[in-house]
């Protein structure tokens, strides 16, 4: 036997509610659309003139510290973290060995100096001697050729003196030979005889004497003709002195090398003892500390940072239909995280020559693949004019606004 429900019939709301809400609900559409219109309007009012990022960040510069020569770390006087001051001793390296270095090259410096003092002592004798034996040689030259002048003329004489006991000679022979005569028949004595025998041997004896004074003037003369070639022989060895000092002085010059280089090296020595103390260059915070006492150090491997808290800027990166009024001189206004919503003075110093993506390491080439079009940004450095004592670390984020009308 089949039973039959009887439909429910649902009680119609009451007919006076209806009209109501229709007539409340264009009240309600028209107020938001007012109260949206208000906001817009207040808040163009509030943005217009305005280009404003939140892709900004302080920046700042990092000082890496290394050393500038290798060596073993001594002693670490810096933690990290720690404030400096520009010049204070951070690091410093072992020295003794620097120290031994430094003593060899002003010892070279000084054997040097010796070495230049004793060249230029014999440069200035051998000018000396050179000029002393060159005014002998000269001398004695002159003295020769007056000796053969002398000589000849006493061979002259010589020669006369001979050529006058020749005669006297001839003379007494003849009268010795008359008085032989005479004595034979008896117009003379003997004695008178005897005279004439003793002159003629004085006249033999001084013709001997004429010849041996003869054959002496002609050894002279030969002496002499010895003396002028050897005083030419000194006037010609004299003549070599400006060789001789030209090898002088290039002994100077080469000890004047040879002592500008070891000077070099005690320079060199001096400031490699100085590189030992690792000085911070500039005064700020230390950061990324990675040397510790003991360890070996080179030039090539970084010790730590200092980051000067001083000197830093914010880098707002806008996109780049927001810069086409944007130029250096515009008043900015800055906040930072860390400071909530306090706002800080600043002012447009300079715009990016390209965008962040053109220095990329892989810039973007659009001519390859399928191009899609992506808004870029513009790098724009921001100068701080008043941080009111506070400290900005380079990376804190950074919320930037920039008045371009």
């Amino acid at each position: 036997m089949e039973t039959t429900t009887a439909p429910q019939v649902v009680p119609a709301p009451p007919q006076s509610d209806r009209p109501a809400k229709r007539k409340r609900a264009p009240l309600v559409f028209g107020g938001l659309a007012g109260l949206a219109a208000i906001a817009g309007t207040v808040f163009g009012l509030l943005t217009y003139g305005k280009e404003s990022t939140d892709d900004a960040q302080v920046e700042g510069h990092v000082m890496t510290v290394a050393a500038r020569i290798p060596g073993q770390v001594a002693r670490v006087l810096v933690e990290d973290n720690q404030a400096v001051n520009a010049g204070q001793v951070i690091v410093e390296l072992d020295k003794e060995e620097l120290s031994a270095r430094l003593d060899a090259a002003q010892a070279d410096v000084a054997s040097a100096e010796a070495s230049l003092s004793l060249a230029q002592a014999q440069l200035a004798l051998t000018e000396r001697n050179i000029a002393a034996n060159l005014k002998q040689a000269h001398g004695g030259l002159s003295q020769a050729a007056s000796g053969v002048e002398s000589s000849k003329a006493q061979q002259d004489q010589a020669r006369a003196d001979m050529a006058a006991a020749e005669s006297r000679i001839k003379f007494a022979k003849v009268d010795l030979d008359r008085v032989k005569t005479l004595l034979a028949s008896g117009s003379v004595t003997q004695a008178e005889v005897d005279g004439r025998q003793a002159a003629f041997d004085q006249a033999v004896a001084n013709l001997e004497q004429a010849r041996a004074h003869v054959e002496n003037t002609k050894a002279g003369i030969a002496g002499n003709y010895a003396g002028v070639e050897q005083a030419q022989g000194r006037l010609a060895a004299a003549d070599t002195g400006p060789q001789q000092v030209d090898a002088a002085e290039a002994s100077v010059q080469l000890a004047q090398a040879r002592l500008k280089q070891t000077r070099a090296a005690a320079e060199l020595a001096e400031l490699n003892l100085s590189y030992a103390t690792i000085r911070a260059p500039v005064r700020g915070v230390v950061s990324r500390r990675n040397v510790e006492a003991g360890n070996l150090v080179s030039p090539e491997l970084p010790l730590l940072a200092v980051v000067p808290l001083e000197d830093v800027w914010i880098v707002a990166n806008f996109k780049e239909d927001q810069i086409g009024e944007m130029r250096a001189g515009q008043r900015a206004s800055i906040r930072l995280d860390t400071f909530g919503r306090r706002t800080f003075a600043g002012h447009v110093e300079s715009i990016a020559g390209g965008t962040g993506a053109r220095f990329a390491l892989l810039p973007p080439d659009n001519a390859s693949g399928n191009f899609v079009k992506v808004v870029q940004r513009v790098p724009v450095l921001i100068r701080i004019d008043d941080r009111a004592g506070l400290e900005f670390r380079p990376g804190l984020s950074a919320d930037v606004t920039v008045t371009v009308r």
